[in-house]
């Protein structure tokens, strides 16, 4: 957000000092290693540690009676959990529903709040897709695994951006826990993450013809298919993101920074 030139160098120059100094730098995406390197970090000193996700994060069967079924809209849903940004390209999710408004049995359901929740239901109403984009409101973290479980397809996005496409989403690494399969609408990084765990399908990010192509591919195949893709992600989270396995990353990094100094002095 910050233009101004001088600023920026300012900035620069701090985070050099930083990383000069520093006995361990963790970056929580690895397409942050060539930034770190960029910035005068030293490649030894560099530990992968990304984000883990909230260990009620699991995938889960509901009971027949259980109150999220009742919100949820019958057909094919592709949810939606988070921030209702302009980070999050809602024109992206909401012209990709346009494309698709003639497969009524696909539905679009966008669970949490944010600064353009007020235009994105306008706009949803100007296209006449409300029997198709169904906006849920906020629930407590805890609650999102319940309804993770009643989504054929959970939903991804981020603006077309640089910066965007060196992070991971955190939301990203919760769907992959609970063993659902995932589209993604992602540039880098987090495109990468999803193609390398065979947990869904991803297309650039903005495309909004490319994310309706990829939905209505995952609309086509076989249920047996699109759980071989969620069980396939859960593995995946448990390799690369599980958090006990991360935290021990971490202290061993510790650990070994310590001896190192002590080595040293």
């Amino acid at each position: 957000m910050v233009k101004a030139n001088w600023v920026l160098a300012l900035v620069e120059r701090m985070v050099r000092f930083i990383y000069r100094r520093s006995d361990r730098i963790l970056v929580q995406s690895r397409a942050f290693r060539e930034q770190v390197l960029r910035l005068g970090g030293d490649e030894e000193k560099i530990v992968y540690l990304p984000n883990s996700a909230e260990t009620f994060y699991q995938p889960l069967e509901l009971e027949e009676d259980a109150a999220e079924r009742q919100l949820m809209p019958q057909g094919f849903r592709v949810v939606f959990a988070g921030n209702i940004g302009a980070a999050q390209s809602f024109e992206t999710i909401i012209e990709a529903a346009t494309l698709l408004r003639n497969q009524s049995q696909i539905q679009w359901v966008i669970l949490g709040d944010g600064r353009m929740r007020e235009w994105a239901e306008r706009e949803v109403a100007l296209r006449k897709l409300t029997d198709n984009v169904h906006f849920l409101g906020r629930f407590p973290a805890e609650s999102m695994p319940r309804f993770f479980a009643l989504a054929d397809v959970l939903l991804v996005t981020l603006r077309r951006d640089p910066v965007f496409a060196l992070t991971v989403p955190s939301k990203l690494q919760s769907y992959l826990a609970c063993a659902r399969p995932i589209v993604a609408s992602l540039d880098g990084e987090g495109a990468r993450v999803l193609e390398e765990s065979g947990a869904g399908l991803a297309c650039p990010a903005g495309d909004a013809h490319s994310l309706a192509d990829a939905v209505s591919a995952l609309y086509a195949m076989p249920a047996s298919e699109r759980a071989g893709m969620g069980a396939s992600g859960r593995i995946y989270f448990e390799k690369e993101f599980e958090r006990e396995m991360l935290l021990t990353r971490l202290e061993q990094s510790i650990h070994e920074s310590v001896r190192e100094y002590q080595c040293a002095s």
